[in-house]
C-alpha cells in the first residue's frame, strides 16, 4: 500500500522557512532517556548473548546509561548551553527520579517515547494502543510536570493508528518519520513531522558502524556545513537533529569528541540552538 500519512514534496521549490535571527540551521539534541526490562532482548552490543534471560552483558551496557552515561553527557550539554529534547520512556519517571529532576531544573523539552524500550505497540489493536498511549502521556505529565507535545516510538515504531491517536491526546508533532531536513505537515490535522535522524545517531554510528570519535566530529561538522550551505543557496532553513543515547555517547572515551562536535555546531554562525518543540512552533507560526 502507499503511504497515506503525508504527501510527496520535493525539497526544491518549497515556500522558504525562516528561523529566528536569520539563522539557517535549527539544531537540537534528541536525548534518548530510556528504561529496559531485564527479561527482554533490546539494543545490544554483543549478539552472542542477546537471546539469553538474563543477559548481564547487554543489559548492563544499556543500564550504564542511566547510572553513569547520562550524567557525563549532562555535563557536556551544560557546558555548551544546550537544552535537550528528551525522548522519555514513561517508566523513567518512576525509576530514575534524579534524572527527571535534572531535566526539570534545566527546563528541558519532554517528548513521549513509549512506556519503555522493551515494549513496542506495533501489534496492538487500536483500543489497546489508545489506552497504552493515554497511560504513557499521563505518566510523563505526572512525573515531569509537563504534558509532552512530541512523540517518538521506541525503536521509531508506530501502528497506522498512532499519529491520529497521539493527536487525540493533544500532541502536535512526531519524530518517527525520518524523511526530510525540514518539518512537514501530515494528513492528521494539526500534526507535524519534525526531522529526526537514524544516520546521525550514536547507535548507528558507534554500534552499527564502529565509527571513531574523530570521525564522529568530522561527520557532524560536514553535516552542519552542508545544511548551512544549502539553506544559504535556496534561502530556506534546515533542521539538524543529533540523536544521542547515554549508554553509547556517555562512555568515557567518547566524551571529548562529543564536546568537540558540539563546540563546532554551537559556535557555527548559521546555527540556531533550540529544541524540537521550538522548531515545531517556528514552523507552525509561518505555515499557520
Amino acid at each position: 500500500m502507499d503511504n497515506e500519512l503525508y504527501d510527496y514534496s520535493p525539497i526544491v521549490g518549497r515556500e522558504p522557512i525562516r528561523w529566528p535571527e536569520g539563522k539557517r540551521v535549527a539544531f537540537y539534541v534528541g536525548l534518548n532517556v530510556e528504561h529496559f526490562e531485564v527479561d527482554k532482548p533490546a539494543t545490544s552490543i554483543f549478539a552472542g548473548t542477546s537471546h539469553l534471560t538474563p543477559d548481564p552483558l547487554n543489559y548492563g551496557w544499556r543500564d550504564y546509561g542511566a547510572r553513569v552515561g547520562f550524567w557525563r553527557t549532562l555535563r557536556t550539554l551544560d557546558q555548551h548551553g544546550i537544552k535537550a529534547s528528551v525522548l522519555l520512556n514513561a517508566d523513567v519517571g518512576e525509576r530514575y527520579p534524579q534524572i527527571i529532576e535534572a531535566g526539570r531544573e534545566r527546563g528541558w523539552a519532554w517528548l513521549a517515547h513509549g512506556k519503555n524500550n522493551s515494549t513496542f505497540q506495533a501489534d496492538m489493536t487500536e483500543d489497546e494502543e489508545r489506552a497504552y498511549l493515554k497511560d504513557v502521556v499521563g505518566t510523563i505529565e505526572r512525573t515531569t510536570g509537563v504534558r509532552p507535545r512530541g512523540w517518538m516510538g521506541p525503536g521509531l515504531t508506530e501502528t497506522f493508528h498512532t499519529p491520529r491517536l497521539v493527536r487525540e491526546l493533544g500532541l502536535d508533532y512526531v519524530l518517527d518519520w525520518t524523511a526530510d531536513d525540514q518539518p512537514f505537515p501530515t494528513h492528521v490535522p494539526g500534526l507535524l513531522s519534525v526531522p529526526y535522524s537514524v544516520e546521525l545517531n550514536d547507535i548507528t554510528l558507534f554500534v552499527g558502524k564502529a565509527t571513531s570519535g574523530p570521525d564522529f566530529v568530522r561527520i557532524l561538522k560536514d553535516q552542519v556545513d552542508q545544511l548551512a550551505a544549502e539553506a544559504e543557496a535556496d534561502g530556506s532553513g534546515r533542521v539538524l537533529p543529533l540523536a544521542l543515547h547515554p549508554f553509547v555517547i556517555g562512555q568515557a572515551f567518547r566524551a571529548k569528541y562529543l564536546d568537540q562536535a558540539l563546540e563546532y555546531v554551537v559556535g557555527h554562525p548559521s546555527v540556531w540552538v533550540t529544541t524540537s518543540d521550538e522548531i515545531a512552533d517556528a514552523y507552525r507560526a509561518q505555515r499557520g
